[in-house]
């Protein structure tokens, strides 16, 4: 079971179970979940071919039940949240309802279902670590956190609910703390996909050549989506480790704009573009040094990331361009 298969992690999860094993695929969204990210996917799911729809909400707890039920899952991939950090900010209540109290209900549900033992799978942040002192770098898993976002308060929730449903209830539950991980379908209140996104409404003469931007200045460790899903299946197949908690990131760093400015370079228009820095797209507070130690992950299973920082950014743009081309229109948010 997936929950938040219509994001763009759980629909990039999605596509590659479908491809690199033969387990039947449930996965979870709410009735009014934009189903853009798996319309690819949608034929599949139609004809019942190994992937089945199902609804879910973590805010409603008899819909996690039904889902659980029906689904009897082996694994979980709980990836569902409300994820955007900005967001956080003005729906602070909403975010922490989400993603604490739906974590809790949850690991309840599949606590409470008979028959089932399944290895599941929390989806924590690097959010969590918030603001990081330049000499705790690179940061490892027994970093304190110091969340920086309503929406990093709520992840770090996240992360100790699902380490105290391992120890409590001896559930097979892993926590992951994903650093920065990117490329095609990720949403456009992101800083690499809206940078992407306005790049190609500049290219196609939507917008004047402008970007607009936040903070610059951040330090992110960039990865790919598709390292990243690998890395999660990895995760609940090579031994896993109940209670287990680790950090999972690329081997790129580099500031968000350095990444602006590769983007830009890759751009048709890339000698006409300007940067605008626009109040209302900075946060109050910020994590500005992400870069992970994730030499953990890595002993244990054997992943490495293997998609590159321009392989990604090149893709990402790709994907912005495909989808302004089809006569979409959307917000310069």
């Amino acid at each position: 079971m997936i929950t938040g298969i219509t994001g763009m992690v759980g629909s990039h999860l999605a596509d590659f179970l479908l491809e690199h094993t033969d387990w039947e695929i449930f996965g979870m969204c709410r009735w009014r979940s934009p189903l853009d990210n798996v319309g690819h996917l949608l034929d599949r799911a139609n004809r019942k071919d190994r992937l089945h729809f199902i609804n879910g909400d973590l805010c409603d707890y008899i819909s996690l039940v039904n889902a659980v039920e029906e689904s009897r899952p082996d694994f979980v991939f709980h990836l569902a949240a409300q994820s955007y950090p900005s967001t956080s900010f003005t729906a602070p209540i909403q975010t922490l309802d989400t993603n604490i109290l739906g974590t809790e209900r949850l690991l309840e549900a599949l606590r409470r279902c008979p028959g089932i033992d399944p290895v599941i799978h929390v989806c924590s942040s690097s959010e969590v670590f918030g603001r990081v002192p330049s000499e705790k770098l690179p940061i490892g898993e027994e970093c304190s956190f110091h969340p920086a976002s309503p929406y990093a308060i709520s992840k770090t929730g996240t992360d100790l609910v699902g380490r105290f449903h391992a120890e409590a209830y001896g559930q097979k539950v892993l926590v992951t703390r994903m650093f920065t991980h990117t490329g095609p379908r990720r949403g456009d209140v992101f800083a690499e996909s809206t940078f992407a996104k306005q790049i190609a409404m500049i290219e196609q003469g939507l917008i004047p050549p402008v970007v607009k931007t936040g903070n610059l200045h951040s330090m992110r460790t960039w990865a790919d989506v598709r390292d990243a899903v690998r890395a999660y299946y990895m995760l609940v197949t090579v031994n896993p480790i109940p209670g287990a908690y680790y950090n999972i990131g690329g081997s790129f760093s580099c500031t968000v704009d350095d990444m602006l400015k590769y983007l830009v370079s890759i751009s048709t228009c890339r000698g006409s573009i300007s940067i605008e820095t626009e109040q209302v797209r900075l946060r109050p507070l910020d994590a500005d040094l992400q870069v992970p130690d994730t030499t953990k992950f890595r002993n244990h299973t054997g992943w490495q990331p293997e998609i590159s920082f321009e392989e990604t950014m090149q893709d990402l743009l790709d994907y912005w361009r495909e989808r302004v081309k089809s006569g979409k229109f959307f917000l310069t948010r």
